[in-house]
């Protein structure tokens, strides 16, 4: 299929945050609970359409360990967005934010352009993250924010739409 714009994003966190899942809903509209760790990259692609122009977005979802961190920074080169993710129901995965932001920041471009996600908003009862908490970071940095639940798709879909206007 044609498109008139190819979009690489990718995406970063710590393990366990449901980057893999995000992707899954994303590409396949689909919610898989058990979920293999991921190793190295795993790669998905979907159209959109924009303004009326098809756009394909390619998706780069890395593996969060540590031991991984090598492999993944090679993948920020020409990413027009990075999508940092972190697990509202574990405040570590929030805390660990900064790291994952310096790295994104000094292994891309300038004009790339980072959206904060805290994911899993449907366990609103196990929250450990406030949302106002995830707003304040992403103003502080200058980050796009949206909480959103790879489970029930909620905001899924609107934050790869939000990244392009």
């Amino acid at each position: 299929m044609a498109y008139a714009y190819l979009f690489k994003y990718i995406i970063i966190g710590d393990t366990g945050v449901g980057k893999s899942c995000l992707l899954l809903q994303f590409t396949d509209k689909r919610f898989q609970p058990v979920h293999d760790l991921t190793i190295g990259v795993e790669f998905g692609a979907r159209m959109i359409t924009i303004d009326g122009k098809q756009i394909k977005l390619q998706i780069w979802d890395t593996a969060g360990q540590e031991s991984f961190r090598s492999i993944t920074r090679s993948y920020y080169r020409g990413a027009a967005g990075a999508l940092l993710v972190y697990d509202i129901t574990r405040r570590d995965t929030f805390n660990h934010l900064t790291t994952w932001l310096e790295d994104a920041r000094q292994h891309s471009n300038s004009n790339m352009v980072i959206m904060l996600i805290g994911n899993k908003s449907d366990l609103e009862s196990r929250r450990e993250v406030k949302k106002e908490e995830g707003e304040a970071f992403a103003r502080e940095h200058g980050l796009i924010f949206m909480e959103t639940s790879a489970k029930t798709a909620s905001n899924v879909e609107e934050f790869f739409h939000t990244a392009h206007s």
